[in-house]
């Protein structure tokens, strides 16, 4: 019972946004959902099954809830998370685990990564504004991230990268 579908997670569960730094096709998407449906399934913290839910998103995001009103995960079963991660990055041609990305999309609907960086330049050349859709991969709960996951870059955090351009 312990691995229920995202939706069923209460809106207080805690979760980990997982961007990717290149979107992942669907057949290296089989083989990470694969590894992380695995792990899920004997995720544990302090010996007791973990209640916990995964949702891949738009070829590039995967987010791990756990609802804590059953059983929190602790520190060594989140880093049990992250080392699995790390070891599918290799296998599936890009990288998860680590900050400092933007993710927004583009006029035709499709979802890229760029650095922090990057993403200002985009704003002062004009190629990037307020009403650019981005999504907040720093959110940390379940309610939190059905509501605001993806918005216009002026209504979050993302408007203090675009440096004065409203």
């Amino acid at each position: 019972m312990p691995v229920v579908h995202f939706d069923a997670l209460p809106d207080d569960a805690r979760i980990w946004v997982f961007g990717a730094a290149a979107p992942i096709d669907e057949v290296d998407a089989a083989k990470l959902l694969a590894a992380v449906d695995a792990f899920l399934l004997q995720w544990k913290a302090h010996g007791h099954p973990l209640t916990c839910a995964r949702h891949w998103r738009d070829d590039s995001f995967l987010v791990i809830g756990v609802d804590q009103n059953s059983e929190g995960a602790s520190g060594c079963s989140i880093d049990g998370l992250f080392r699995t991660l790390q070891g599918l990055e290799a296998a599936i041609g890009t990288t998860m685990i680590g900050g400092g990305r933007v993710f927004f999309r583009d006029s035709l609907e499709l979802v890229h990564s760029v650095t922090r960086a990057e993403f200002e330049a985009m704003a002062r050349r004009g190629e990037v504004g307020v009403g650019t859709r981005v999504f907040d991969t720093t959110l940390t709960l379940a309610g939190s991230y059905r509501a605001s996951f993806e918005r216009t870059a002026g209504t979050g955090w993302h408007a203090d990268l675009l440096s004065g351009v409203r």
